[in-house]
């Protein structure tokens, strides 16, 4: 991409970082991308380093929550090649997010072609070897002044980069969710909007409390329906089915989730888009045919659950040797990693 400005550090801190003692998301690259849209374009991107920026206190990020982001991996082969997994689904995502928004569509140069060149300027934070990522955050908020509230007509698109190891939150326990809800028909669930988060924190903290580390959300209407684990998609498998709630205006199409559905599907793994019920949920765990619960997403690829709780009784899940999410994470990875064919044509090279 010809037209990125490139502005560079004048001295890396990579040295200074412990790659073996990472905690995710806290440690960030040397530099970053930045794109401005005012006066209805977008300017040139420029490359810069990684550094605080003013902003003014009415901007509507602040009033009004006009906030998007994405969350992708790069990863490092042998031959010292950078791969970005399905970055074309993340560009799409983002883009619909910021229509949900009202906010401005980012060119795929500035997205695509701006990523590739930010990490080429990186590529010594992404390290070789099981476990080892660089986690991507291309984000977007509304800098435009004023409390009137109205979209914002000033934009800023910025991508920020950091190391991260393999992901490992302990034995996750989950509680389905009763009253609370993450999205509502109608709403932005679908969105990837900075919003849906911060609504999560206050139940999550409340499970937290109880002794589980997650929620698994039920649909906003009557409650029967299960829809996510946590910030994750979420599969339930029966006897030797996975099942998984359809996408839709409630339930993010998750990248991670689409793809475990396909590779399911190359391994012959029988899987069932459709509204799980709470009740059947129950059901299965108390006649023995609940087998897995796993969650599904960027940062931690496929994450086992060990149990659930629901009007205060906890269901305990089986020790099982033949996991389908540990096979599916292990094959996955292996894609991701270059380590096993990539018969999808997932992995894009930097």
């Amino acid at each position: 991409m010809s037209n990125v400005i490139i502005n560079r550090a004048e001295t890396s801190k990579i040295e200074s970082v412990d790659f073996e003692n990472l905690t995710f998301g806290n440690t960030f690259t040397d530099h970053m991308l930045v794109c401005d849209f005012r006066n209805g374009q977008w300017e040139q991107p420029v490359i810069q380093p990684y550094a605080p920026f003013l902003i003014d206190p009415s901007a509507k990020i602040f009033h009004y929550g006009q906030a998007i982001f994405e969350g992708m991996k790069a990863y490092k082969d042998e031959h010292d090649d950078v791969w970005l997994f399905r970055p074309d689904q993340n560009y799409d995502r983002f883009n619909k997010s910021a229509v949900r928004l009202a906010m401005p569509e980012i060119p795929e140069e500035v997205f695509i072609d701006g990523l590739k060149q930010l990490i080429q300027i990186e590529k010594e934070w992404v390290k070789k070897g099981n476990g080892n990522s660089l986690y991507i955050r291309p984000f977007m908020i509304a800098i435009g002044s004023g409390v009137i509230a109205a979209p914002s007509t000033q934009y800023r698109f910025m991508i920020i980069l950091s190391p991260a190891k393999s992901y490992y939150s302990g034995e996750v326990k989950v509680i389905i969710a009763e009253h609370f809800s993450r999205a509502a028909n109608g709403g932005i669930g679908a969105a990837k909007a900075a919003g849906n988060y911060s609504a999560q924190f206050y139940p999550t903290k409340l499970a937290n409390e109880a002794g589980f580390q997650q929620i698994i959300w039920t649909d906003d209407a009557t409650h029967t329906k299960l829809e996510e684990a946590g910030t994750m998609n979420v599969f339930f498998r029966i006897n030797d089915t996975l099942y998984t709630a359809p996408t839709s205006e409630r339930i993010l199409d998750g990248v991670t989730r689409k793809s475990l559905i396909e590779l399911a599907a190359r391994e012959n793994i029988k899987v069932e888009e459709r509204s799980v019920l709470v009740a059947e949920l129950v059901e299965a765990a108390e006649n023995g045919t609940l087998k897995e619960i796993f969650g599904a997403g960027t940062a931690a690829v496929v994450n086992p659950i060990v149990g659930f709780s629901f009007q205060d009784k906890y269901h305990e899940l089986p020790k099982i040797e033949n996991s389908f999410a540990l096979e599916l994470k292990s094959k996955l990875t292996g894609i991701q990693r270059k380590e096993l064919e990539d018969t999808f044509g997932w992995t894009v090279k930097v």
